[in-house]
């Protein structure tokens, strides 16, 4: 049982890993949903107040995190409020329009059809809204992917 158990955690794991690069799958509740499995098939006693106080830190973090890289990423490069909900709308329907590579420019589109469309700017300055919404992307992936790691690895310290 416990072969099938940690094969579970780490397909969930695994999948939360997934989520930083297709931001509908909703990471955290797959870590989440690994500790669960765990608590389930051995026990729940092992995660004290003081686990449960510090996974949801990092996971206020981790939200934070995510927004935090998007408005630096587009604000450093002269962006506004549209060109970040641009990006995050195109970063919700990129992967869906274009496979794969849907995740890198629907972020980069959707920043600079904002800027371009609603705020009127150039050319010039709406792909560098664009560039910036993909930079602030790419940091978030790399943010998020370390503090998910983190919540990984204090969730191993603990059961082990």
């Amino acid at each position: 049982m416990d072969i099938i158990m940690w094969i579970l955690i780490a397909l969930l794991f695994l999948i939360a890993f997934v989520g930083l690069v297709y931001p509908i799958i909703p990471s955290v509740i797959f870590i989440v949903g690994g500790f669960i499995v765990y608590g389930l098939f051995k026990s729940f006693e092992v995660f004290s107040i003081w686990f449960w106080i510090i996974e949801g830190l990092f996971f206020i973090l981790l939200m934070g995190a995510d927004y935090a890289t998007n408005l630096f990423g587009v604000k450093k490069y002269g962006g506004s409020k549209a060109a970040i909900w641009g990006s995050t709308i195109g970063l919700l329907v990129g992967p869906f329009v274009i496979p794969v590579a849907g995740i890198l420019i629907g972020p980069f589109l959707g920043a600079f059809i904002a800027e371009l469309i609603i705020h009127k700017k150039g050319v010039k300055e709406s792909l560098k809204s664009g560039f910036g919404s993909l930079i602030g992307f790419l940091s978030g992936v790399v943010a998020k992917g370390f503090i998910q790691a983190i919540m990984i690895i204090y969730f191993l310290v603990v059961v082990f």
